[in-house]
This record gives C-alpha cells, sequence and structure tokens, in this order.
C-alpha cells in the first residue's frame, strides 16, 4: 500500500529549536533497520553540532506537524555540484504519510534551484522498502567503479563504523 500524503505536515528548512528533537528521531526510525544494520549503528545520531552547521548552510529539512519535528533531510556538500543526503529519517509513529517523499523531493528541488548536478545517497540495499524507496524517486545504482573519491570516502567511513559494503548501496538522482 502506497503512503498517504497529509496535509497536515509542512516541509521546511529546519530552524534552531528544530535540533534537539531530531537525535529521537533517528533513534525511533533506526528500529526500522533492526536485522539489516549493526546494533552498534543503529544507536548512533547525527551530533548536535553537524545538524546545526547544516541547518546555518540550508542543509537540514524537516518534516513538522505544527511546530515539531517527526521527520528530517539531512545533506553535505561533499562535492561541487552535488549535494549528498546523509541522513532521511521519519519517526515510525508518522511514517507512511509521504512525509519521506516530500522531504526527498524537497532535496532535490533545492538541488535544482541551486544548478547543481545531482543528489548522491549511501543507503541499505536489502530491506525491502528502501532501495525501490529511492528508485521510485529517480534514484540509480552508482557502481563501485563511478564512485568520486567523495563518494568512495563515505563508503570507507560506512565500513570503518561496521557496515558492510555489500549490503549497502551508493545512489544518484540526476538534477
Amino acid at each position: 500500500m502506497a503512503g498517504v500524503t497529509d496535509s497536515s505536515y509542512e516541509i521546511r528548512l529546519a530552524r534552531s529549536a528544530d535540533l534537539a528533537r531530531l537525535a529521537a528521531i533517528e533513534l525511533a526510525a533506526a528500529r526500522l533497520l533492526v536485522g539489516f544494520a549493526p546494533d552498534g549503528v543503529l544507536g548512533e545520531t547525527t551530533p548536535i553540532a553537524d545538524l546545526d552547521a547544516a541547518r546555518a548552510a540550508d542543509l537540514l529539512w524537516v518534516a513538522s506537524t505544527g511546530d515539531e519535528p517527526v521527520g528530517f533531510a539531512h545533506l553535505k556538500r561533499i562535492e561541487p555540484a552535488s549535494v549528498h543526503l546523509d541522513e532521511l529519517d521519519v519517526h515510525p509513529k508518522h511514517g507512511r504519510r509521504g512525509l519521506g517523499r516530500r522531504l526527498v523531493t524537497a532535496v532535490c528541488e533545492q538541488a535544482a534551484s541551486q544548478g547543481l548536478g545531482a543528489v548522491t545517497l549511501s543507503t541499505f540495499r536489502d530491506p525491502p522498502w528502501n532501495r525501490p524507496f529511492y528508485a521510485s524517486l529517480g534514484f540509480e545504482d552508482v557502481a563501485n567503479a563511478g564512485l568520486s573519491d567523495a563518494l568512495s570516502a563515505i563508503v570507507a567511513d560506512e565500513v570503518r563504523r561496521g557496515l558492510d559494503s555489500e549490503r549497502r548501496v551508493v545512489m544518484r538522482r540526476r538534477i
């Protein structure tokens, strides 16, 4: 069953007041990856300083209901002509409402408005909802031989953190 878009949610750039609430969203969303990700990774959260730097650079989007964030998309500029979707999380209590799709769409629209050529990401291959979700939004697999130095560094960092590179896939959506 496809998600249902709910107009009671807003997709917007993050505010300083949102930052303290994002770790709880990240941890709740990580529970969906039990069995696909190592336990150590499931307990990781993005440091608030990183989120604040992304917010200041307009690289942090939230899905909110009222003033309460319930999901977020954290971007990084790792290459001059593209932006990298480093983290996408929606609290499971607010899942299946199209919020992840709306966040990714906002990210891609922002990249297009800035004249960037692509949005990249690295994600799990195995969860049946994961890779197909990104593919439905126009993302395509990037072969290891086609990885830039910056994307290769992301894969190497994931391996250092305990993620199995064979269970991961790098994807790109050209803008």
